[in-house]
This record gives structure tokens, C-alpha cells and sequence, in this order.
């Protein structure tokens, strides 16, 4: 199965880096140290920028120091990241035609990038980046344009349903959903993760061994 692109936007936690253990931890500590139900907490945190979790557990005079606070807590975890098996080999071999977005912070996704080995990519857009962070689609938006490409020239890779819905209302050409999560979405194709995954030059190929779930990525339902 191939998804014919110029350009491929990566988002980074769950996708790329193997963080979802450790940022729940981290939302699950900060929770208990605000008084907060846990499960309450993190039951929301996955495509969604900080400052807008803080904000919805705490009142206006304590969000910056509750912003300051899990930065802290989730950059001290951030050792426990794992590159997503096959990103290491994914990223290797792709010309500088991708970018990453991400509703973390500079200094939160350079930390899990670096515990998971690897690289940074010429562009990044994190959630301090755009007005409005996932599901709105600003941030892919403005990765593609600073690739030099339109939105439906690049395939996103996502893994949440805010992302996923990001990448669709930006006008991907398509959006590869990466694990089972990404199964309650509307992405298509579905890959376990980026094994198999490879850059053809004209696009990413799919190995069959790895699709949870097919689309319909022909070459006429996907044009760059």
C-alpha cells in the first residue's frame, strides 16, 4: 500500500516517541498534588496542549504555576521515553521532507526526542507555535508551509483523535493513524506501528504485515 506525498508531518507522542507511560505518570502526579482525580486528569491529555488541561482543573490565579509545574514533572520523566518501533529507521532514511507537530513544548518534545535517540527535524511546531492547538488544524497547516507545500501534499501521522481530526480538517492528502488508539478514528490506513514503514521517494509504503486497518490510498484519492 503506498500514500503518494512531497511531504510527511509527523506528530511525536505516540507516534514517534513512546511517551504515553510516562506522561501519564506525570499528569497523574501533578493531579494528586493539585487535590485532583487522576483518571480525571489524564483522561484528556493526549493531543491536547498543556495550558489547556491546567485550565480546566484550575482557576485562573494558579495556572501559570500549574503550567510551570507539569512542564517540570514531564521533562523529569521524559527518560523513560522509547522510540515508536521502525521511527528510528523511518526518519533515517526520509530526505529533510518532514516536520513535526506537537502540542508539547520546545523543551518537553527536545527531551523525549533525545531520551528516544532521535532526530530534530529542520521544522518543529509545538503548541506554543499556533493560536489554536489539535483539533484545530493551525499546526499542520503551518508545518506544510514551511515545507513549502500545501496541506494536501503531505500525509499526517497521528495517533489521537484530536490529532487525526487535525490532520483531516487541514486537508491532508492522507492520515496514517500509528496504533490501536488510532483505531476509534477516522484514520486510514491504520498501521501497529512504523514498522514497515518506508519513504519510496514519492511517497510511504506500508508493508501489509503492519496494517490494522487498509484504506483506499490510490493515486487518484491521494494526489500531491
Amino acid at each position: 500500500m503506498r500514500l503518494d506525498c512531497r511531504g510527511v508531518l509527523f506528530d511525536c507522542d505516540g507516534v514517534l516517541v513512546d511517551s504515553t507511560d510516562a506522561g501519564e505518570r506525570a499528569w497523574g502526579r501533578w493531579a494528586r498534588e493539585y487535590g485532583l482525580d487522576p483518571a480525571r486528569v489524564t483522561e484528556g491529555i493526549h493531543g491536547r496542549r498543556s495550558p489547556e488541561t491546567v485550565a480546566l482543573f484550575l482557576p485562573a490565579a494558579e495556572r501559570e504555576r500549574g503550567l510551570r509545574r507539569i512542564e517540570e514533572i514531564e521533562i523529569g520523566l521524559a527518560d523513560g521515553a522509547a522510540p515508536i518501533p521502525g521511527a528510528p529507521e523511518l526518519l533515517a532514511a526520509l530526505p529533510p521532507v518532514w516536520a513535526i507537530v506537537t502540542s508539547a513544548s520546545p523543551a518537553l518534545v527536545g527531551a523525549r526526542l533525545a531520551a528516544a535517540g532521535l532526530p530534530w527535524p529542520e521544522i518543529v511546531v509545538t503548541g506554543e507555535d499556533v493560536p489554536a492547538g489539535k483539533p484545530a488544524p493551525d499546526g499542520y497547516l503551518r508545518a506544510a508551509a514551511r515545507l513549502g507545500l500545501p496541506a494536501a501534499a503531505c500525509v499526517v501521522v497521528e495517533d489521537s483523535p484530536a490529532g487525526v481530526r487535525a490532520g483531516r480538517v487541514a486537508g491532508a492528502a492522507a492520515v496514517l493513524g500509528v496504533g490501536e488508539r488510532a483505531l476509534v478514528t477516522p484514520a486510514a490506513p491504520v498501521v501497529r506501528d512504523l514498522t514497515g514503514v518506508t519513504w519510496a521517494g514519492i511517497g510511504l509504503v506500508l508493508a501489509p504485515a503492519g496494517i490494522l486497518r487498509p484504506g483506499n490510498p490510490t493515486k487518484e484519492e491521494t494526489p500531491c
